[in-house]
Order: C-alpha cells, then structure tokens, then sequence
C-alpha cells in the first residue's frame, strides 16, 4: 500500500477532529483527495478487503452486544417496518419532483426505479451510528438499544434484497446452519479455554471470519449476516464483552478502510453534487417520522429524539444496494457515486445534530412532550427514588461492592441507579434497593424527586463523560452534600475534582494500594510494615528523652 495513503488519511482524520467532527468524515474526505491524486480503487484490491473485514468485525461486535430479544419489541421490529415502508412512500414523488425541476439524472426513471433509489435511502448506517453511540457511551441505553435494534431490523431488510437480487436462492445446506445453536456448548467450551491474550483475539476472528461470514457465504447468505448470528451465539457467554474489547482495534482499523473506498468510488459532476445535496434534505424526513413513530410505541420525545438523531443519515447499506442496482443495469452507473456524495454529505448533516441533540431537545421540549403517548413504555417511566441517604450512581461490581460497605458501616437508607434492566432484577434479588435509570440522561434528572435527607452521592458510572454530566445536573437541582467518583485516568479526576467533586479514587492507583494492603493482612498478619517500624521508633526515641 503506498505510503501516501496512511498520510493522507491521518492528516484528514486529525484535520477533522480538530473541528469537532468524527475523525471518520475526514476518511471520507481522503478517500476523495485520493481519487483526484489517481488512486483508483480496482487498483487497491487490499484496501476493499480490509473495508469488507471492518464491517464484518462491526457487525460480529454488535452481536456480541445484542440481546435478541430486542429484536421481538415492538418499537424495533414494528417501527423500523413502518418506517421503511413510509419513508419510500414519501421519498417516491419527492424524488419525482425532482426529475420535474430539471435534474437530468432522474429523468425518464419509471416507479420501480425510484422505488429502489428510495429504498436504498431509506436505511440508516449502522457503522456511523454505532460509532456515534461508543463515542457517547450510550450503546447499552434504553436510546441506544432502540436505534441498534432499529439498525439490525434495516440490515435484515438489506440482505433480504441482496439475496434476492442474486437470482438464485440460498443452498439447502443454509437449512443445516439451524443446527449452529447445538454446537453452541462445544463453541462456549472453547471460549473458556482460550484464556485472555492472543488466543482470544484468535478465537474471535475465526468466529466472526470463519464460523460466520465463510460459513454462510459458502451456502447462498450474506457473510455479514453470519458474522452477526455468531455474535449474537456468543452473546451469552461471559467473556463476550472482553472479546468484544480486543477485537475493537482490529475493527477501527478496517473501517477506515471502508471509510475510504466510499471516497474512493470517484468524483461526482457538478450536477451529482447538487443532486446529493437535495437527497440530504430527505434526512429531516426521515428524522421527524422516526420521532413520530417511536413516540406512538410509547416512548418519550427525549428517548425518540435521540434515537431518531442518531439514525437520521443514509446507509452503507443503501449504497451497497446502488451497486447491485447499477451491476446488474437497474440503475444507470452514475447513481452509485450519487448515493456515495449523499452518503458523505448525510454524516456531515448528522455529526454536528448529533452533538447538539441534547440543546435542540431542551430548545423545543414543551412541544415534543405533546407527542408522547400515555401510558409510558415501561423502561422510559418517571423514577420515584423515595428518601435516601447515599445514592450510587453505577451499579456494576464497584457500584455493588460500595453499596454493600456502606450498608454493613452506615445507617440510613441507599439507593442504586442502574441502566441495565437485568443488572436491576439481579440486585434487588440480592436484596439491594436498585431502580432501573439513565444518570446520562437529562430527563432522568429532571424527574428525581428532592431528597433533603441526602449526603452524598458516588459516581460509579464506567464512562467518565457520564460522570461528568452527572456532577453538572447535581449543581443544577442546587445538591449541597457530596460527591466521590472514580476515574481511571489521571486527567479525569483532574476535571472531577475541578468541577466540584470533593473525593476521586482512581481504580489503578488504589488497586496497588489495595493489593499490598491485602497481602499485609493475609500474609504478614504478624509483621511490622515500614511505618509501624518508623512509628515504634519514634515513640521509643520519645521514651529515652523523657527519661
């Protein structure tokens, strides 16, 4: 690979970020400054491959996530359906309009043509989405957890298509991968036994390469597909998420090499830019029937809107559609590199809306409220905290290990915050008093009841932007007791205690402190350490000076 590409993509992606947006709008970009430099991408065969293994590994990744029940809720399945359906409804004669305006690459184009065009606009993409989601934080969110859904449901309509498109239908042997969840005690077998290094990073590559994309290519299925169903297999077992965290570089990488094969596709005419930049204005629509819909399912505004942002862009997957459009003469060759533009210019459109999502909610939260659909879905309800006397924002294994100190040294009653619906059930099975909430969510605060009985409050959330968020809307409802956080960068607690935290433990830092002070009682319960040595001498020093 020429040296020039690896720089004129950094200098892109640091460009960008400079800015304020995603670093992965500067790859697209350099995938365009590459085309005009010659760099074709018939000429790059490598860099294709590493694109195809980037949305492969992020889609196995999401799997390894999902809980396939997620798929079964209404609002998923039901409202990415709908939407589907009414977005090529509406997309159809606006597109027609279009043509009516004098722009010549929709002229003479029949309504199962414009069908397709429409169809390939109506999804949205599960690479910048899910970026969008691990840059916040927010992927196990109740808002996440929708749009991820949402996503899937879109990626099943795609390859339904693609499936179609090819003229044949898939082996019988597709019938025998029915059978894949009876191996799954032999495949969790295996993944005990690799252990926590490379053989784990092995491990999950022949799952998602191998067992996943080979497999079911090799039968008729899209090998994206399988990569998600085996991730989905994998998703119970304990160490998913651990898998999930050392594949994520390997994944990174590989998307910016599908973030630049977009680039590379070729330079739009003037005419294909205009046009790409009218198609973007389909994005509002798509954002305000997401909105509408997600809201008749019972969701609030805040919940909808964050979802709705986050998929308001076109898809990976549409301009995947376009190819198999424009190969196979359903539509003219141009529109491949029109639906590449608009695909840039919709993640341009989507980066700075989906920073400014929570100001345009607080903007127009009164009239959004009107939409909401009473009774609320049961995840999305107010929360009543009662009157406690230590809250516990994080409810993960330091969030239970504080709760169950300070119930065993304190009085007075404590109370758990906790996102996961299942981590919820498990604590109050164990008798810890835990209600199921968002503490990155602003509605969260704004429906707490005052505690005045309250004095402190630790902030046990694993992302530090959530802790951050936490600490200012604590300031907002006038909180004058304290606050204690964890960190796990030095820099961190530095923003911490500048922000008002009076108390940061940082989980590295104490973990050796903790450690050695363990050794000490179990090991050495009857030595001196250095400071009670330096102690006894002092006293005894003391001693012979007042004798």
């Amino acid at each position: 690979m020429e040296p020039a590409i690896l720089i004129i993509t950094l200098i892109c992606g640091m460009l960008v970020s400079r800015i304020g947006l995603p670093p992965l709008i500067g790859y697209l970009v350099a995938g365009f400054v590459l085309f005009v430099f010659g760099i074709e991408k018939e000429s790059l065969p490598l860099l294709q491959e590493l694109a195809n293994l980037g949305v492969t590994l992020l889609l196995f990744a999401i799997g390894l996530k999902l809980d396939i029940r997620s798929l079964f809720k209404a609002e998923v399945w039901a409202g990415s359906s709908i939407h589907l359906v009414l977005s090529m409804v509406l997309f159809i004669p606006i597109l027609k309009i279009f043509g009516f305006i004098g722009l010549s690459q929709l002229d003479g184009l029949g309504i199962a043509q414009l069908s397709l065009i429409a169809f390939a606009l109506s999804f949205s993409s599960t690479v910048f989405a899910i970026k969008v989601l691990e840059d916040k934080g927010d992927v196990q969110s109740l808002y996440g957890r929708v749009a991820i859904g949402i996503l899937i449901m879109q990626d099943i309509f795609a390859v339904i298509f693609l499936t179609i498109s090819k003229g044949a239908v898939p082996s019988v042997w597709a019938l025998a991968l029915l059978l894949l969840p009876l191996a799954k005690p032999l495949i969790y077998k295996a993944f005990d036994r690799v252990g926590h290094g490379e053989l784990l990073v092995l491990f999950g590559l022949v799952m998602a390469l191998v067992v996943g994309a080979w497999l079911f290519e090799s039968v008729g299925l899209k090998p994206d597909l399988g990569a998600l169903i085996i991730g989905i297999l994998l998703a119970g077992h304990k160490k998913a998420s651990e898998l999930a965290k050392s594949l994520f570089y390997f994944k990174e990488l590989f998307l910016v090499a599908f973030f630049l094969t977009i680039g590379l596709n070729g330079l739009p005419t003037v005419s294909d830019v205009v046009l790409a930049a009218l198609l973007v204005l389909l994005v509002p629509l798509k954002i305000l029937l997401f909105v509408y819909l997600l809201t008749r399912f019972k969701l609030r505004s805040r919940t909808s809107m964050l979802a709705s942002f986050n998929l308001g862009n076109f898809s990976e997957f549409g301009l995947i559609v376009a190819a198999v459009a424009t190969s196979k003469g359903w539509l003219p060759p141009q529109w491949l590199v029109i639906i590449a533009v608009a695909l840039s210019f919709s993640f341009l459109f989507a980066a700075p809306l989906n920073t400014a999502v929570g100001n345009i909610y607080q903007r127009f939260q009164q009239r959004l409220v009107r939409l909401e659909k009473p009774p609320l879905h049961p995840e999305d309800r107010p929360i009543a905290i009662g009157n406690p006397r230590f809250l516990i924002l994080g409810m993960g294994r330091i969030g239970s290990g504080a709760y169950d100190e300070l119930r065993a040294r304190f009085d007075g009653e404590i109370l758990g915050i906790e996102h996961k619906q299942e981590l919820v059930d498990l604590h109050r099975t164990n008798g810890r008093n835990v209600v199921q909430g968002d503490a990155s969510d602003t509605d969260f605060w704004e429906k707490l009841d005052r505690a005045p009985n309250l004095e402190l409050v630790l902030l046990a959330m694993p992302h530090h932007a959530g802790n951050l968020f936490a600490v200012e809307q604590l300031k907002k409802l006038n909180y004058q007791g304290k606050l204690s956080a964890i960190v796990q960068y030095g820099d961190d607690a530095a923003s911490l205690r500048s922000s008002g935290v009076h108390s940061v433990y940082n989980l590295y830092e104490a973990a050796g402190a903790g450690f050695v002070d363990h050794v000490v009682h179990e090991l050495l319960p009857d030595s001196e350490t250095k400071a009670d040595t330096e102690a006894l001498e002092e006293t005894q020093k003391q001693g012979s000076a007042l004798a």
